[in-house]
């Protein structure tokens, strides 16, 4: 780490890096397993995790189980803080597909002065994320439409 008391801003973008190239368990492990992280909005995966598990179960991991190869990954647009601040924002992009699944993000992170991340507030587009989750995770129950060109 850096002689500053946090990460600096290219320790945090390479960190972030990580999830780009798909290396997950790579950045997760600068996460603590108590992480206080908030997912802003108004979708299934919205809401306050109190563990990096209950994180991972609700939103990330749920997603990939409706995401297309390679899945879910996660590109740094920007990173601005860190160094002698606790807190630093990450500015994400995604591009994945279950349908077209291009999003971007903002988690405000801060980390303690291990370098471990402690809380998150995630920023996104949460129509985005409840289409994609009302499309691809559970059957419609919606009644088959004839096709016209068989009348």
């Amino acid at each position: 780490m850096s002689s500053s008391r946090y990460p600096s801003p290219d320790e945090i973008q390479a960190l972030f890096n990580n999830m780009a190239s798909g290396n997950y368990d790579a950045f997760y492990a600068r996460v603590s397993p108590n992480v206080d992280w908030t997912v802003l909005g108004t979708h299934p995966c919205a809401g306050r995790y109190k563990t990096l598990k209950d994180f991972q179960d609700g939103t990330l991991t749920r997603l990939g189980k409706i995401m297309k190869k390679p899945g879910l990954n996660l590109a740094v647009r920007n990173v601005i803080g860190g160094g002698d601040a606790e807190w630093a924002m990450v500015e994400l992009v995604a591009n994945a597909e279950c349908f077209k699944f291009d999003n971007c993000y903002a988690w405000c992170v801060r980390f303690d002065q291990s370098g471990t991340i402690v809380e998150v507030r995630a920023y996104l587009d949460s129509w985005m994320v409840r289409q994609a989750i009302i499309e691809n995770e559970t059957p419609s129950h919606r009644a088959p439409v004839p096709d016209v060109s068989k009348f």
